[in-house]
């Protein structure tokens, strides 16, 4: 197989979520562009809108007026958030902060993703929380009047640091949260770039209580690393040529899986030179290398939590044996993704097998035939996706509309590039 081409993926998850909250929390106009115009995405601008911010339909180029940080209001009805937990988790924060009550509700997938995580330090802060025996959705929020605090996390999560950094913003407190490792910083970066008094050391964040408002700012939002992550990995399958991925996002807590892909074999350039908004962003060019299995741990694995299912598809076609362990994280994500992997590479004929808080898989050139399960989970689609797009394996998906969730043209690009 040859790839070929230059392409640019749809703007960034992460970051879209983040610049309709910090538009909306704003005061005055933020020009937004490249903004990703998915599912999840319209759940955050469709819950905003219910809390009385003036979010228009999305597109290419919105502006957002914003209401300020305490003119959200409380919603008629209950916020559905789809299958995002960034929205869920997120505004949770921003509620929690605010006099108000509001209830989460989501998709069934959704509905079983932990939310005690972000209930625990937003409770200690002040806010109330109404869960379910089973810690999911149904939420209720009741935010008020919040305290400081320095906050000890017990798993690696942006969601989680988020959610007490905005409930911290909203409520006018004073927020340090400190991680087991670190994970993606795009909400420190952004509320910094704002005018925030935010400062990071190493796995801590310290938030000082804003003076009242946040600036506007125009946004133009990158390429999602998580999703030109596919076609890295497409690249790094191919038997020829390469990709030119186009303005991508290269945080450093966003490259792990580009920077392993280089490690086990694949050929992998990208710069940082170039800064928008707080945001590293430069064209990534992949193309094949001899691929070999890796060892991966918690130290790396934050950094690629979303990209591991398609770490495990291209380590079927890496020489010897890749083990991931540090992962447990995976389980409880739009599906649990360690055994659902694990299930689908055997249903097609790889050799894997589940860890606790990982998975093992050896490489082989043999062909991959199959049935696909996806639970309605984007990433196992696309990344089944892209094993399927190789010569001699014959993989069927059953629910190739769920990538809608995050990248609606994702099979019409990978047609694109495949020579």
């Amino acid at each position: 197989m040859k790839v070929r081409g230059e392409l640019r993926v749809p703007g960034d998850k992460s970051i879209s979520h983040r610049s309709l909250m910090l538009a909306a929390l704003g005061d005055g106009r933020s020009r937004i562009t490249g903004i990703l115009e998915s599912a999840d995405v319209n759940s955050t601008a469709s819950v905003l809108r219910a809390l009385g911010a003036k979010i228009p339909s999305l597109g290419q180029d919105i502006t957002v007026t914003g209401v300020g940080l305490r003119g959200l209001r409380a919603p008629l009805e209950e916020l559905d958030c789809g299958n995002s937990g960034t929205t869920t988790r997120l505004m949770a924060g921003i509620v929690a902060g605010l006099p108000i009550s509001a209830t989460f509700v989501g998709d069934a997938s959704l509905s079983r993703r932990p939310m005690r995580r972000i209930a625990k330090p937003l409770e200690a802060m002040g806010a109330r929380f109404d869960l379910p025996a089973h810690g999911g959705l149904p939420m209720a929020v009741h935010g008020g009047a919040l305290k400081d605090i320095d906050w000890q996390s017990e798993v690696a999560s942006a969601q989680v640091k988020s959610a007490i950094l905005l409930a911290g913003l909203v409520g006018g407190v004073r927020v340090t949260v400190e991680e087991p490792a670190p994970t993606r910083d795009h909400t420190e970066r952004m509320l910094g770039a704002r005018g925030v008094d935010i400062v990071r050391h190493g796995t801590r964040v310290e938030l000082a209580p804003a003076h009242g408002c946040i600036a506007a700012m125009d946004t133009l939002v990158p390429a999602d690393p998580s999703s030109a992550a596919f076609f890295a990995g497409l690249g790094a399958l191919a038997d020829a040529g390469s990709l030119r991925l186009t303005e991508v996002c290269v945080n450093e807590t966003r490259t792990g899986f580009l920077e392993t892909l280089r490690s086990m074999g694949t050929a992998v350039a990208f710069t940082r030179d170039h800064l928008s908004g707080g945001e590293w962003i430069s064209p990534v060019v992949v193309g094949p290398g001899s691929l070999h299995g890796i060892r991966l741990d918690e130290a790396v694995v934050p950094s690629m939590i979303d990209e591991l299912p398609l770490l495990a598809c291209v380590a079927t076609r890496a020489e010897g044996e890749t083990v991931i362990t540090g992962a447990a994280e995976l389980r409880v994500k739009e599906s649990d993704r360690i055994a659902a992997v694990v299930a689908n590479l055997r249903a097609i004929g790889a050799e894997a097998a589940e860890l606790d808080d990982g998975m093992r898989i050896v490489g082989s050139r043999r062909p991959l035939r199959g049935s696909i399960k996806t639970h309605g989970d984007h990433r196992l689609a696309m990344s089944f996706g892209v094993l399927g797009a190789l010569p001699g394996n014959e993989i069927h998906i059953d629910d190739r509309d769920c990538v809608a969730v995050s990248y609606p043209s994702f099979w019409a690009d990978l047609a694109r590039v495949v020579g």
